[in-house]
């Protein structure tokens, strides 16, 4: 396979296809923080956040793009001070040519993101979001193909990202006809002649996709359409695609004690200590978790029943009052959301598996908190 010489924007495609910016919260600073979307990209570095030493490894591994979750500049910067951290950092940055892109509550909230990753890896089936922001908007794409290649554009719709229905695939409907059109001068035909109207059996083909992969259907019809024009339309639809939201719910296998419980979510999120407030004899089968800050998500986790809810970020009266309540609450630290970082290399690798780089997870430990 010839290997391929990509551009930042080429990732940064990749990136808004996983978590689309839609999603993000208004008051968020997702995308480009520093840097440059058309420099052909070395390598990439993924991180959770950006602090000096991560810009140092990036240099040490010669990558020129470091793909964080967090926003280096969340809060507007009134002044670049290379006295002091941050303007360090961006120093920095700026003299070693590296371009920093962010996907911050665009991932939590996507599917497959922080909190789908999260859950996946405490057990959790069965997941819906924590708390429900939107519903996906649909369309209804119909493709005029000839009946040679029925086959081949509706495998590329489906790779596409059309055609999925619950837990169905491929899902289209297809009725025969017959399609006219004359070729002019300038035109490479596939069927026909110039200058005489053609007669062409066909089928229309019609599927729903939803809206954050329209753009790639578009693209997969044409490759895969053998005429030189491809006829298609495109419908909004009323009815809506899946719930997006923050956090997730969802029910284990099977009951466990609350203490083989929290072994598990040490042991799988890769946190020696964690800190539970609340009743730990019980049992769990009904899990809430919030990657990051979640303390304002408690009364979610008490609408879904839950009886253990995952975060971080837990201040002390907040607890309390989860406690009181009768919600165990398991707060595993902020840092629990850097296991974002080998999903979005494996994403990237996945996506782009001829990129003649490397893609690097960070090994710096950006952490603040220590236990003694």
């Amino acid at each position: 396979m010839k290997k391929q010489t990509l551009k930042h924007a080429d990732f940064f495609q990749i990136m808004d296809g996983w978590a689309p910016r839609s999603l993000a919260y208004h008051w968020d600073n997702i995308g480009l923080q520093v840097g440059r979307f058309h420099d052909s990209t070395s390598h990439i570095l993924v991180t959770l956040d950006v602090t000096e030493e991560v810009v140092d490894e990036a240099i040490e591994k010669q990558a020129n793009l470091i793909i964080a979750h967090h926003p280096l500049l969340f809060q507007p910067l009134k002044q670049i001070n290379v006295d002091h951290p941050k303007g360090r950092v961006v120093q920095k940055l700026l003299k070693n040519d590296i371009t920093v892109f962010a996907a911050h509550t665009n991932l939590d909230v996507a599917e497959g993101g922080v909190n789908d990753l999260l859950g996946e890896a405490v057990g959790l089936k069965n997941r819906e979001p924590l708390e429900i922001l939107d519903q996906e908007a649909l369309f209804k794409i119909i493709v005029f193909v000839p009946d040679s290649h029925v086959q081949e554009l509706r495998s590329a719709l489906n790779e596409g990202g059309a055609g999925q229905i619950g837990n169905y695939s491929h899902c289209t409907f297809q009725s025969p006809g017959q399609g006219t059109f004359q070729p002019l001068e300038g035109s490479t035909p596939y069927i026909g002649e110039k200058n005489e109207l053609a007669y062409v059996d066909e089928k229309k083909l019609e599927t729903v996709v939803p809206k954050r992969n329209l753009s790639k259907v578009i693209d997969a019809i044409i490759s895969a359409h053998p005429y030189e024009e491809p006829a298609y339309d495109i419908y909004p639809l009323e009815n809506k695609g899946q719930s997006v939201g923050i956090g997730r719910f969802g029910s284990l296998d099977e009951s466990v004690s609350m203490k083989e419980f929290i072994h598990t979510v040490k042991k799988n999120l890769d946190m020696p200590q964690v800190r539970v407030s609340g009743n730990i004899e019980k049992n769990v089968k009904r899990v809430a978790v919030l990657g990051g800050s979640g303390e304002k998500y408690v009364s979610h986790a008490l609408r879904k029943k839950a009886d253990v809810y995952i975060t971080g970020d837990m201040t002390f009266h907040a607890a309390q009052d989860a406690e009181q309540m009768g919600l165990t609450v398991i707060d595993a630290g902020h840092y629990i959301e850097k296991i974002m970082k080998t999903a979005t290399q494996n994403k990237l690798i996945q996506e782009i598996p001829a990129f003649q780089s490397k893609v690097y997870v960070s090994e710096v430990n950006t952490d603040p908190f220590v236990f003694v």
